[in-house]
């Protein structure tokens, strides 16, 4: 099984607000980065859909190392998980992706690693940046901006 590590940040200019998300998959010496944006959306929702859009870019079962400053996304991974799932996710946030994360985690063996955000962390540094490129280009066209 393949070793594959993750990196994953979203960004949301408002709480909800413009929302981007960005996933650097990297594996021996090839790097590939999957970025996108939505409206409407909270940080949390862009952390999650970070990891989400790093694991579908996986075309078989790897051990993946996911590597995030996000504590909601690395705690629920190795701590909440099985517990939202026991209680079936009642008065829990954002069962649809977390849903969604379960699906395509499934084939997978992850370990989420927590890293502080802001902090020096080269890929960390790299997908906050592009996150928050794309959330600001989506608000761009919004107000009509090019």
């Amino acid at each position: 099984m393949k070793t594959i590590y993750l990196y994953c940040d979203g960004s949301s200019l408002g709480n909800p607000g413009f929302g981007g998300y960005c996933a650097i998959l990297k594996y021996k010496n090839r790097k590939k980065i999957i970025k996108g944006a939505k409206k409407n959306v909270t940080n949390n929702q862009m952390e999650l859909l970070a990891a989400i859009k790093g694991l579908e870019a996986l075309k078989e079962p790897c051990e993946v190392i996911l590597t995030s400053d996000s504590n909601y996304v690395v705690k629920a991974i190795n701590e909440w998980l099985k517990g939202w799932i026991k209680k079936d996710f009642k008065n829990i946030k954002n069962v649809e992706l977390w849903k969604n994360f379960m699906k395509v985690s499934k084939k997978h063996h992850i370990k989420a690693i927590w890293v502080k955000g802001h902090n020096g962390h080269e890929e960390n540094e790299e997908c906050d940046k592009i996150a928050r490129g794309e959330a600001e280009k989506l608000k761009g066209k919004s107000n009509g901006e090019n």
